[in-house]
């Protein structure tokens, strides 16, 4: 979909409501699309099930509209995609996850969180993520249909000991390597959903994103999206990550903090031009 021009996109999870590390950060997505005269896209990712509610969507666009942001692709907007919302493009990922079995790049894996933690010498990376130990990451997958393969966890092989570099708009020069800092990691869920790695790489590829702005806590992520471009033959947009707003003991604001939500702020009768 990429024409050769600047793409960017704002990317909310309806979980709840946006605060104002989201709204910095959309700023910047919309500050750096618009320096450039290109096209800004908002993709609604509401693959959580369970936390993304119908009233959160609809806060979510209410306040990002309040807060001075402006979209030229998406709901309220349409465009040229059947859908902008991820819980109704699962065929696309379906399409990239059948790819990357087929180049078994990705394997099926029984394993869970609790058998990871407590599997012999199970080493961690920065951070404290827990690495992968690689148990079935050998075995030889048969499964008999591809519903009951939609129905297991899927990971992505990593190269081990592969250093993943990249060059971020923001923090500069970035390397993480595969097998220290991350380990082989899920693409797919046995609940029949992608993960975040995959579903934003297809969806960006798929869009034609030229550049992806985002917070600083997605930096190793990137690394990990990175391999996935690679494997499925796609060129990867570039990065600008944003630092963190933070509150006044240092602790990064998140959803359940309401006195900073945007539609606290919005409701206290506060003014958007002093975001």
């Amino acid at each position: 979909m990429n024409e050769g021009g600047y793409r960017g996109r704002l990317a909310p999870t309806p979980t709840g409501f946006l605060h104002r590390g989201h709204a910095r950060t959309f700023l910047k997505a919309q500050e750096r699309t618009r320096g450039r005269g290109g096209k800004l896209v908002l993709r609604v990712e509401d693959l959580d099930r369970d936390r993304c509610k119908p009233e959160f969507v609809e806060a979510m666009l209410e306040d990002m509209r309040w807060a001075g942001l402006d979209w030229d692709e998406g709901p309220d907007v349409g465009g040229p995609f059947l859908s902008y919302y991820q819980s109704q493009r699962l065929d696309s990922y379906r399409q990239a996850w059948r790819k990357l079995g087929d180049l078994r790049v990705a394997f099926p894996c029984d394993c869970s969180r609790k058998d990871v933690k407590l599997a012999a010498q199970a080493p961690h990376g920065e951070g404290g993520e827990l690495i992968y130990p690689g148990l079935c990451r050998d075995r030889p997958f048969d499964l008999p249909s591809e519903e009951a393969a939609l129905s297991t966890n899927w990971r992505f092989r990593v190269p081990s000991g592969e250093t993943i570099a990249f060059e971020d708009g923001n923090f500069g020069h970035q390397e993480f390597v595969a097998g220290r800092d991350f380990g082989d990691f899920i693409i797919w869920r046995k609940d029949g959903i992608p993960s975040y790695e995959l579903a934003v790489v297809a969806d960006d590829i798929a869009m034609g994103i030229t550049e992806v702005v985002r917070g600083e806590d997605l930096l190793m992520s990137t690394a990990r999206q990175l391999l996935i471009y690679d494997a499925l033959e796609a060129r990867p947009p570039r990065f600008y990550h944003c630092p963190l707003v933070r509150d006044e003991e240092g602790r990064r604001l998140a959803k359940r903090d309401k006195a900073a939500s945007l539609r606290e702020l919005r409701q206290a009768g506060f003014d958007p031009s002093e975001l």
